[in-house]
């Protein structure tokens, strides 16, 4: 009995031991290899991230709203800051998973078990430094939405770090600073980033080193008000080599193939959402014309800007936009009428298959330097030049150089920290979130509707902004955590929560660098 007992287990083992391999063989997908390149891991990230970001849900529900260059004509609970949950768990997810991708990237450079073979794909230092930089722009994206956020720790499963705490914003931006050095200092110049799979600048590792440069300029600007060090910052990078022409900006460009297309023409066009608009503050801000519901001066009342016609298209001749936060039962079909119709008519190039959604641009770097020097006037007019000429290029047109020369007179008599701010504002069209970011670093532009100031008249009565949610008078502050995090991270959770402004998860608790208050709502740099 003995013996067959033993016999039988010898059996069953065998059994199982071809059972398990059976079963592997069966989970292995033939059209799926076990190992990823990092060309291919790259490509997937860059597209995810750029996916995720300018789409018509985290940009067109939350971060073009928020920087109110869109309305919404159905939703527009979203517009007054009643965000949807679910998009607002999912997105953090999202751009969590995408900058774990540069992360394991980094790591296949690293490992020794690993970086011989990946070394294939271009220069282990390379593609680290590539890795790292990406990772730091979209983490700057979620810091800048959402506050002290996991970093450090993250990204970290494999060493048993589940669990990661939130870093606080005062350490957050100096640490990107810190990697973005090490970034520039890994790059070899002399040979390739990446073979392939780069959408961005093809593996140029001179341009990599450019854009590395430049965003650290745009965190330092970010820190000008907090950390006395911000010009140094600046400084460093200009000696290191940032963007020199619109020839070097990062853009991110699109197909006309499907499903390849930008998620701005795939939300109208093939998913049918027509809710969005321009806004009327933005329009009347590029038609010259100055807020009369509010008494806002406009800075150059009257100069209609070249943008407009590439940023929106006509309606019977007439360039309007929606008006912004209006509450749903007070829009009509005359006011959803008085605003372009994006989905029927001809639309505007941001709605393009081939859309180039960008990173960062050469213009915004000028502005970033017209600060540093004190609102130079060179950097300034060259910031204005660029923006116009980057978005007539996007748009395949060519601007008249008398209309290019007469709109750099007409905005150029006077230089300072609001002509500056809100050029920079104009040019950051479709990228809400540093727009947004900027407008709570700087108070600026003054166009800004703020809640209880008056969006339209409605039979015959002025109808007011009224958000949903508490921000304390202002633009929010800040996205709240999403609530998922409650049960995946709750300690990290619950402790960021509770350095909050009243220990609330809300929208008014203000960022780090935002220093800005009612009796200094235009705080001067450090």
């Amino acid at each position: 009995m003995k013996t067959f007992n033993k016999i039988l287990l010898a059996l069953l083992a065998i059994f199982l031991i071809v059972s398990c391999q059976d079963m592997e063989d069966l989970n292995k997908n033939p059209n799926q290899p076990d190992k990823v390149s990092t060309s291919t891991l790259l490509t997937g990230a860059q597209k995810k991230m750029m996916d995720y970001i300018y789409d018509t849900w985290f940009s067109g529900r939350q971060a073009l709203p928020y920087a109110q260059y869109w309305s919404q004509r159905n939703y527009t609970e979203e517009d007054r800051y009643q965000i949807r949950e679910s998009v607002n768990n999912s997105y953090f997810n999202h751009l969590y998973v995408t900058a774990g991708n540069y992360a394991l990237i980094e790591k296949m450079n690293t490992d020794e078990a690993t970086k011989s073979e990946v070394a294939t794909y271009g220069n282990n230092n390379n593609q680290i430094a590539v890795a790292k930089i990406l990772k730091i722009w979209l983490m700057q994206v979620v810091a800048d939405t959402w506050g002290s956020v996991p970093y450090s720790e993250a990204f970290k499963l494999n060493d048993g770090i589940t669990y990661p705490k939130y870093d606080e914003l005062n350490v957050l931006y100096p640490e990107f600073i810190k990697e973005l050095d090490n970034a520039i200092a890994l790059i070899n110049e002399d040979e390739v980033a990446f073979t392939s799979g780069d959408r961005i600048y093809d593996g140029d590792a001179t341009k990599w080193k450019q854009f590395a440069n430049s965003l650290k300029c745009r965190i330092a600007i970010r820190l000008s008000k907090v950390d006395p060090n911000w010009r140094t910052y600046i400084d460093q990078a200009v000696a290191s080599g940032v963007f020199t022409s619109n020839d070097d900006e990062a853009m991110f460009k699109y197909s006309n193939e499907a499903p390849n297309e930008c998620y701005f023409y795939r939300g109208y066009f093939v998913d049918g959402r027509n809710d969005f608009s321009i806004t009327k503050p933005f329009t009347d801000l590029l038609k010259g014309q100055p807020d009369t519901l509010n008494n806002k001066q406009h800075p150059w009342e009257g100069v209609v800007d070249p943008r407009l016609t590439i940023y929106t298209t006509p309606r019977g001749g007439k360039y309007l936009g929606l008006p912004y936060g209006l509450p749903s039962n007070n829009m009509t079909t005359a006011i959803r009428n008085a605003a372009p119709s994006w989905y029927s008519a001809s639309p505007p190039i941001i709605l393009n298959k081939d859309f180039s959604v960008p990173l960062m641009t050469y213009a915004e770097l000028c502005f970033i330097l017209s600060e540093r020097y004190n609102w130079d006037q060179e950097w300034y007019e060259e910031g204005v030049e660029s923006s116009l000429e980057h978005w007539y290029t996007l748009a395949g047109k060519t601007l008249d150089q008398d209309a290019l020369d007469t709109y750099l007179e007409s905005v150029s008599g006077t230089v300072n920290a609001e002509t500056v701010a809100t050029q920079k504002y104009i040019h950051l069209y479709m990228q809400g979130t540093e727009a947004w970011s900027e407008y709570r670093r700087t108070g600026y532009p003054l166009t800004m509707l703020k809640p209880g100031e008056f969006t339209y008249v409605v039979g015959g009565e002025k109808v007011a902004f009224t958000p949903l949610s508490d921000t304390k008078g202002d633009l929010p502050a800040r996205v709240k955590y999403p609530t998922n995090e409650s049960t995946l991270n709750p300690d990290g959770f619950n402790g960021a929560i509770a350095k909050l402004q009243d220990g609330t998860n809300n929208y008014y608790s203000k960022m780090y660098w935002d220093v800005r208050s009612e009796q200094n709502p235009h705080p001067t740099n450090k």
